[in-house]
C-alpha cells in the first residue's frame, strides 16, 4: 500500500531560515539540547505487563519501561478525547481552559496559549505530528501553530472485513460506524496503526540523517480506542475464558446517580445499541478486544523504538509515554471514560531520557498538565511560559523523590462540573455549577485504602477530610465555565449566554470549520470568502482580521478579532 511521501528536509531548513543566525549564535547551548519522541496512545489504560497485569501482553511497551522510569500514580486532568489532548499540549488544565468538550478548539477559549511543541519550535526545533496529537473531528481541528509542517494522518478505513463494512449504520448523531470489534485475517499495515508506525520510522530516518537539528516526533496511536480492531493473529493470543471480568459491577454506593457514564460512546456501534444490559458474553468478548487491540498498538510501538535503537537515536532522545485516559471495561457496571472514577482518570506514564534513571518506578503524584515542563527541563529547553504543570523531572532522575503530594481532574455533567482531587490515599469529587457557593456542592469520597473497588461513597463520614481536600481545591480558584462562542456584536474575548430567539447568535467557531477547507486551522483568502453573502464587504474584512498580515487567518483571528470588528 502507497504512503504519503515524507516532508522534505529542505522544507524545514527554508522554514528556519529566518532564524538561521540565532541558531548559529545558540549552537554551543543546542548542542546539548536532546530529541524527543513523544508517543500518545488513545485511551490506554494501564493494563500493560510493565504495570502488573499478567494477562497483558506488551512485551514492546514494557521494554521502554525497562529504559525508563513508570508512574504508577499518573492521572489524566479529563477523561476524554480533546481536553486531555489539549492538557497535555499547552500545560493548562480544563477549568483553566474552559473548554470540556470535544467541538470546541482550545484556541478560542485561549488564544494566546504556547503549546509544548510551538514552545519548542520557538526554540530550534522541528516539530512534527503524526496520527492522533490534538482531537481532530467532531467539528474541532488541528493546531497549525504546534507544528513545522501541517500533521500527518492515515487514510486507511476503520473495518477490512467485508461484513464489518456491511454492518456499518449511521448512530444516533448521523456518523457512520460499524461493529465495536473486528478480527480478521490482515497485515498490521493495513490498519491504520501500521501506517502510522510506517510514517514514524519514515521520519526518523529522514531526521537521522540531520543531526545537526534537533527534533519534537509526536506519534499519535489510533488503539484500543474503539472500535476494537486489530489483526486476528493479536486475538488469538488471547483465551477470552481467561481474560479478567470485572468485580464489581454496580456504581458506588451513596454516589448521586449523575456521576455514572452511560456508555453511550460504545452503544453508538451498530452491534451494540441493542444489548441492554450488557451480558456476560458480550462483556468478555469486548474486553478480549481491548487486550487484543492493545497488543497490536504495542507492536507498532515495538516498531518505532527499534528503529530508533537502529539508527542511533535513542541515546540522544527522550522518550515519553502517555495514555490521554482510562476506560471503563465493564467495572461498576460502566464502559467507556467519562466519569471522575479511577479506571477512567489513571493512566500510564512511561519517561525514557538520556538523563534518567532506568528500570525505576516511581509513586509519585503526576498529572497530564506535569509532562511539558517535565519534557522542557530534561530536554534542556527554557521554559518562561505561565502553565499548571509542574516539572517531575527530579523524579525522572530520582525515582524515589515527589513533586505533588495531590493531583486534580475534571469531569462536566450537564451545566455540573465534578472538580476531583486525589492524593495517595483519597480522591474527593465536588460537584457544582462553577460560580455556584460552596453549599451547593454534592460531594464524593474514596478510601482507597480501605476501599481499592470504589464502592462506597463516604463523604458524610469523613468531614474533616472532605474539608481538608475541599481547601486544596479552592487554592486553584474558581472553575471556569465552558466558553461559548461570542455574539456577532460582543468584545474579543467575551463568554456571553446564547442569543434570544429573537436575536439568533452568529456561531463564528461553527462557521470557522466549515470554511477550513483542509483542516489546517488556518483560512487562505479563498477559503474565507467561500460561501460569502456579501463578497465585496468580506475581502475588505480580510486585512482587519488578520492582525499578524501573514496573509491567513487563525481561529483566534477569526471568531475573535471578527467579532470585535
Amino acid at each position: 500500500m502507497p504512503f504519503p511521501p515524507i516532508i522534505s528536509r529542505p522544507h524545514y531548513f527554508a522554514r528556519f531560515f529566518c532564524v538561521a543566525v540565532g541558531m548559529l549564535l545558540c549552537s554551543s547551548a543546542r548542542a546539548e539540547k536532546t530529541n524527543v519522541l513523544m508517543i500518545c496512545v488513545d485511551d490506554l489504560k494501564p493494563a500493560l505487563g510493565c504495570y502488573g497485569d499478567d494477562h497483558a501482553i506488551t512485551p514492546n511497551i514494557d521494554r521502554l519501561a525497562s529504559r525508563g522510569v513508570r508512574f504508577d500514580a499518573a492521572y489524566c486532568n479529563q477523561a476524554v478525547c480533546s481536553p486531555s489532548r489539549n492538557s497535555l499540549m499547552t500545560g493548562l488544565r480544563p477549568q483553566s481552559i474552559g473548554v470540556y468538550d470535544l467541538m470546541t478548539h482550545f484556541r478560542l477559549a485561549a488564544p494566546d496559549a504556547t503549546t509544548m511543541t510551538q514552545h519548542f519550535v520557538q526554540n530550534g526545533y522541528v516539530a512534527e505530528g503524526l496520527g492522533k496529537i490534538f482531537h481532530v473531528g467532531h467539528g474541532n481541528i488541528d493546531d497549525a501553530r504546534s507544528w513545522s509542517a501541517p500533521s500527518w494522518r492515515p487514510k486507511a478505513g476503520d473495518y477490512l472485513s467485508r461484513e464489518s463494512i456491511a454492518a456499518i449504520r449511521p448512530d444516533n448523531q448521523g456518523k457512520k460506524r460499524g461493529p465495536a470489534t473486528e478480527s480478521t485475517a490482515v497485515s498490521d499495515d493495513d490498519y491504520k496503526d501500521g501506517q502510522i508506525a510506517i510514517e514514524a520510522i519514515s521520519r526518523l530516518r529522514a531526521n537521522a540523517d540531520h543531526p545537526d537539528q534537533t527534533f519534537f516526533l509526536a506519534v499519535g496511536f489510533l488503539k484500543p480506542h474503539l472500535p476494537f480492531v486489530a489483526p486476528e493473529k493479536y486475538w488469538d493470543l488471547f483465551d477470552p475464558n481467561e481474560l479478567p471480568m470485572p468485580q464489581v459491577v454496580t456504581a458506588p454506593k451513596d454516589a448521586p446517580d449523575f456521576a455514572k457514564t452511560s456508555g453511550g460512546e460504545l452503544r453508538n456501534y451498530s452491534d451494540m445499541g441493542t444489548k441492554e444490559p450488557i451480558d456476560e458474553a458480550t462483556t468478555r468478548h469486548l474486553i478480549h478486544g481491548y487486550y487484543a487491540a492493545t497488543s497490536y498498538v504495542d507492536a507498532q510501538i515495538g516498531r518505532v523504538l527499534k528503529a530508533l535503537d537502529e539508527l542511533k537515536l535513542t541515546d540522544n532522545t527522550i522518550v515519553v509515554l502517555w495514555g490521554d485516559h482510562g476506560w471503563h471495561l465493564g467495572d461498576h457496571g460502566m464502559w467507556c471514560k467519562h466519569t471522575n472514577y479511577e479506571q477512567a482518570a489513571r493512566i500510564p506514564v512511561i519517561v525514557s531520557a538520556p538523563t534518567g534513571s532506568h528500570g525505576a518506578v516511581s509513586k509519585s503524584l503526576v498529572e497530564t498538565v506535569d509532562l511539558f515542563p517535565t519534557i522542557a527541563e530534561l530536554a534542556g529547553v527554557d521554559l518562561p511560559v505561565k502553565i499548571d504543570g509542574q516539572s517531575f523531572a527530579s523524579v525522572v532522575r530520582e525515582p524515589a523523590s515527589r513533586t505533588r503530594d495531590h493531583v486534580t481532574h475534571v469531569y462536566p455533567r450537564g451545566s455540573m462540573l465534578g472538580r476531583a482531587i486525589r492524593d495517595d490515599r483519597y480522591r474527593m469529587v465536588e460537584w457544582k455549577k462553577p460560580g455556584d457557593g460552596a453549599d451547593a456542592a454534592v460531594i464524593e469520597l474514596y478510601d482507597y485504602q480501605a476501599d481499592p473497588l470504589e464502592t462506597q461513597n463516604v463523604a458524610e463520614n469523613e468531614p474533616d477530610i472532605v474539608e481538608r481536600m475541599r481547601a486544596q481545591l479552592a487554592s486553584q480558584g474558581e472553575a471556569l465555565p465552558q466558553w461559548q462562542a461570542t455574539k456577532r456584536t460582543g468584545n474579543k474575548g467575551t463568554k456571553t449566554p446564547a442569543a434570544s430567539a429573537s436575536e439568533p447568535e452568529f456561531d463564528r467557531a461553527a462557521a470557522f470549520r466549515r470554511r477550513d477547507a483542509d483542516q489546517d486551522g488556518l483560512l487562505t483568502m479563498d477559503e474565507f470568502m467561500s460561501t460569502q453573502p456579501d463578497p465585496q464587504a468580506a475581502s475588505k474584512r480580510f486585512p482587519n482580521f488578520d492582525k499578524n498580515d501573514d496573509g491567513k487567518l487563525s481561529v483566534d483571528e477569526y471568531v475573535n478579532v471578527g467579532s470585535a470588528n
